[in-house]
């Protein structure tokens, strides 16, 4: 079993992470009207610590082929009958990532690329590029 210090210590490690503080006690009873383990104004951070995840292990072999090709890892899960999917970044690669998520949004409005599923008037719920589609673009 974890030591109590052990994940609390990753608690505030994890706050000071997103410029915050963990929030004392357990969640819901700490009295400061939320039940995320951080006091962020706008994310509910929930921190966990186990000694293995499946998904860090996913993302552990992914981190390897990534490096044998210069690139950083990115792992994306989705559920069958979901819309959306997760997106799994190492801390130290979030900001790069995030801006590389920026130039594609960017590149899409750009290039006023058509769906395919509407032909460019904007009348479905198809996406270009990750984006929603708009008709053509500006």
């Amino acid at each position: 079993m974890t030591h109590k210090n052990t994940w609390k210590q990753r608690e505030r490690q994890i706050a000071s992470y997103f410029g915050t503080k963990r929030v004392p006690l357990s969640g819901s009873n700490s009295g400061h009207d939320t039940s995320s383990d951080s006091m962020h104004p706008t994310l509910y951070i929930e921190d966990k610590l186990r000694a293995k995840f499946a998904a860090v292990t996913l993302w552990d072999d992914t981190a390897t082929k990534a490096k044998a090709e210069g690139k950083t890892p990115v792992v994306c899960l989705a559920e069958k009958g979901r819309p959306g999917f997760w997106v799994m970044v190492h801390s130290n690669d979030l900001i790069q990532v995030g801006m590389c998520r920026q130039m594609a949004l960017e590149q899409a409005r750009k290039a006023a690329v058509e769906c395919d599923k509407c032909g460019g008037k904007g009348t479905c719920q198809g996406t270009v590029m990750g984006t929603v589609c708009r008709g053509g673009g500006e």
